[in-house]
């Protein structure tokens, strides 16, 4: 089931805050990357943000799951997308820690 644009639209309003904020589409689905760094996905209308040992202190009790068949575990976020706050802090943190992307050739 793909993603619904109002979802992707309001999760982006959520981490404005966060940076410079992108949504790409991508089979039905979207990446979001703060500052240029790809730091979640939106599968199914479900956040799912990459893991980093910094994002996984400020949650604390972490719900992982993969946002797709065969990919990796990422931190499943449901309730805490309210919380404007707190997801564009945790957005911060994590894009601090990811790697930056890698240049095209």
């Amino acid at each position: 089931m793909a993603s619904d644009q109002n979802f992707v639209d309001y999760v982006v309003g959520q981490i404005q805050n966060a940076g410079e904020i992108t949504a790409k589409k991508m089979f039905g689905e979207y990446a979001l990357y703060a500052d240029g760094k790809m730091v979640a996905v939106i599968c199914d209308n479900k956040l799912f943000v990459k893991p980093t040992i910094a994002g996984r202190a400020f949650i604390g009790k972490v719900v992982e799951s993969p946002p797709y068949k065969g990919a990796k575990h990422s931190f499943l976020i449901e309730e805490k997308v309210e919380d404007t706050a707190w997801l564009s802090e945790l957005i911060r943190i994590s894009a601090k820690e990811l790697p930056a992307p890698k240049p095209k050739k």
